[in-house]
């Protein structure tokens, strides 16, 4: 574990990048397409460098505000779609 710390230390901005948009895109600069593990230590890699770096709205999956966004306005809903159909039997 202190490894993959002393690691997230020596991470620059230009690195980090350059982390981010290959598990974006899912593949090295290279070409090369990540493999399950590489994603998943890429994505650790990335949010806790992160979580050092930068302010929690600059994050990954930083949804803003208290609570996510369908609970902060309410869809007006279209009240025919609940009303039965024209010529059924109820």
């Amino acid at each position: 574990m202190s490894d993959f710390i002393k690691m997230i230390d020596d991470i620059t901005p230009e690195t980090h990048a350059s982390l981010r948009q290959s598990l974006e895109l899912g593949k090295w600069p290279d070409g090369t397409r990540l493999t399950r593990e590489q994603k998943e230590l890429t994505m650790m890699a990335i949010i806790a460098w992160e979580q050092k770096n930068l302010p929690e709205d600059q994050r990954a999956g930083y949804l803003g505000g208290d609570q996510c966004a369908s609970k902060s306005k309410q869809a007006a809903v279209d009240s025919r779609l609940f009303a039965p159909a024209a010529g059924t039997v109820h």
